[in-house]
Order: structure tokens, then sequence, then C-alpha cells
């Protein structure tokens, strides 16, 4: 089967959106099948307003449309996932739609919170949003049992369960990276952003050394702010192995995030976790002996200390990309290629369009 990715969230970006595309389009070529990736590189860009860092298409439609009609005039099995809820998600949305194809779509970002915080929209705004742009899916895949029920109750029923892994053989123990600094050593990974609440590990009164690495918006405030903090941009896979190697204990703490990729990948390096028992370290880690909960992050933090590396290590191999990624692979709708696009009129699509925006309304 050929996958389509449609996504505005790619390379150069660094973030958990990239990095489950990226872990996911690996494993399924070991699998067998063939992948292709349709991102804002194959358009005109502007700047995210008010989000430094981040990219969008602009006007992406007729564009799309053509790449997606050479991808579908291929033969064989082909399925369209949706990844993003951007304007290349949107536009191919409503490709879909218009053609009636059938089409995934996933729940990286829990923009309702994340929008709030940043700029106090509404998140009855954001959902009702989400609502119309996931409707048309025949699947919007979440992560966690949590993040499917959040979905439901906010009125989108069509809910699939696809979990997140990580890459044991990328992230193992090795070599620290040589940091020649005052131990323990206290990491924070990500996006460095307001919705990430990386100021609450930075506030933390901690021994030794706090660790930021990522670039976002709030990187030049924070670094201004907390000087005694090292900031180590962005680093690559292996660097960044390395580095999670050379921590005592990895800090997460975010209270928005779906799942928290970073958590497994500090594990699978031997580092234990430190967060709040909020939706994404409860999915992911609650129950375990390889993480620390506690509404109080300071108090993880030190507690995290006590964790046998080893442990951590073996938590994190039962959780493979590969069953993760035979998930996703399972709920794909693969159409059976080539497909004709002219079979469809736009009147035939018109009532099925017109009858999505009236039900949204209500």
């Amino acid at each position: 089967m050929k996958i389509i990715t449609v996504t505005d969230a790619w390379e150069p970006q660094v973030n958990g959106v990239v990095r489950t595309i990226q872990a996911t389009n690996r494993e399924l070529e070991r699998g067998g099948h063939t992948v292709a990736v349709i991102s804002p590189r194959d358009f005109v860009m502007v700047p995210c307003p008010g989000y430094s860092g981040i990219d969008l298409s602009l006007l992406p439609y007729r564009r799309l449309a053509k790449l997606l009609a050479v991808e579908l005039a291929a033969s064989g099995e082909i399925a369209i996932h949706v990844a993003t809820e951007g304007p290349l998600g949107q536009a191919a949305a409503r490709f879909c739609r218009r053609h009636r194809l059938p089409f995934t779509t996933a729940y990286h970002t829990r923009f309702p919170q994340y929008l709030h915080a940043m700029f106090g929209v509404p998140e009855s705004w954001t959902y009702a949003f989400l609502r119309r742009f996931h409707r048309s899916a025949t699947h919007v895949m979440a992560p966690t049992p949590s993040v499917e029920r959040e979905l439901r109750s906010a009125g989108i029923d069509n809910v699939a369960h696809w979990t997140r892994g990580v890459d044991t053989e990328a992230f193992q123990p090795v070599e620290p990276l040589p940091l020649s600094v005052k131990g323990p050593v206290f990491l924070c990974v990500g996006r460095v952003s307001v919705e990430k609440n990386i100021e609450a590990f930075l506030r933390l009164d901690l021994p030794g050394t706090r660790v930021v690495a990522g670039v976002g918006p709030a990187l030049e405030t924070l670094k201004r702010r907390f000087p005694g903090v090292m900031f180590l941009g962005v680093l690559d896979r292996e660097e960044l192995a390395r580095l999670y190697c050379a921590a005592d204990v990895f800090v997460f703490p975010s209270r928005t995030d779906t799942f928290g990729l970073v958590m497994l990948e500090a594990l699978a390096c031997g580092t234990p976790v430190a967060a709040y028992p909020v939706q994404g370290p409860q999915d992911v880690l609650g129950g375990s002996h390889v993480a620390v909960l506690d509404d109080d992050l300071q108090r993880a933090a030190l507690r995290a200390l006590r964790i046998e590396r080893s442990a951590c290590r073996r938590f994190a191999l039962d959780h493979s990309w590969a069953a993760a990624t035979r998930q996703f692979a399972s709920l794909q709708m693969p159409l059976h290629g080539p497909v004709d696009l002219h079979r469809f009129s736009q009147t035939a699509c018109r009532p099925v369009v017109a009858a999505s925006l009236v039900k949204g309304r209500r």
C-alpha cells in the first residue's frame, strides 16, 4: 500500500508531529509499504502569525490538488492521511470531501488548550473548528485513551486509537554528551514556547544544573531571565541520545501534550522521568516505576533521582514504533488506483459538503 501523508509540520521543524511522521514512515517502508509526504516545502510559505519558527503554506489548494491527483493516478492500493489541521490539512480534507475520497486524520496537538494559553482563544471556538475538520475523516487517530475521551466529549465520535513509540536503536544507553557542569543534571527537551510550560521547570530550586534542548519563540526571553540554565538549542538524534544519557532526570513540565514522545526517548536512554500527573504523562507512564508524577514538580524531580536506569530502558523496549505503525496501517482506508477523479462532479459533491456545514453549525 502507498500512504500519502499531508502535513503542515515538517523538516526543518523539530517537534513531536514531525518525529511521529518520520518514525512511522520508516517503519512503513520496513514493512513493505510505500510512503509520500506533501509538506509546506512544496508550496509558497509565510511565517505563522505569533509563532516564530513555524511556516505555513499560502493558498495551497490548487497545487495540493495537482500533487494529490498525480499520486492517485498510480496503480495499486493508495491511502491518504491528513496529519495536521493547518492550511495544507484543510486543503487536503477539502479535496477528499470534494471527490468523496476516504481519508484519515490524527490529533497530535491539543490546540484548544494551546491557543487559550497563548492567545486567550476560547476553547469552545477551537473545538468547533476541530469538529468540522475531523468529522469527514473515516478515523481521527488519538494517541491515548484520555485524548480519545476528550475528543468524544467534544462531539468528535469517529475516534480510533493510534499509540506512539520510540526508536530503541537510535535512543539507547551510549557515551554521555560531555557537559562539564555540576551534577545532578536535570534535562528538558522540547519546543521552547509558552504552551510547553518550560518556565515551570526553570523556576524549580534544584541542585546541580538545569539543561534545556530545543528552540522556539520563548527562547531568548528565557535565556535572559534564567542565566544559570544551559540552553543547547537543537541537537541531531545522535547528540540528543547522548544528552539524554548525560542527564540524571528528564523533567517534562507540559500540562497540555497529548503524549510526550520525548519521555519515551529519555527512558530508552535509561533516564527516569519527572512530570505532572496530567494527560500524557499519566496515560503513558502512570502506574510504572520509571517516573514520578506529582503536582509538586520539584519533589517529583528529586524523587526520580532514585529510579534505576536499567528499569527505564526495559520499560521503553516494550513501546516500539513497529507496534505503533501496525496500528496506523490497519486504520488506513486504501483506494485501488489509478483513481479517476473526473467521475465525481462538483455538483454531486455539493450536497455532501453542504450537509456537513449545516451539521457543523448545530
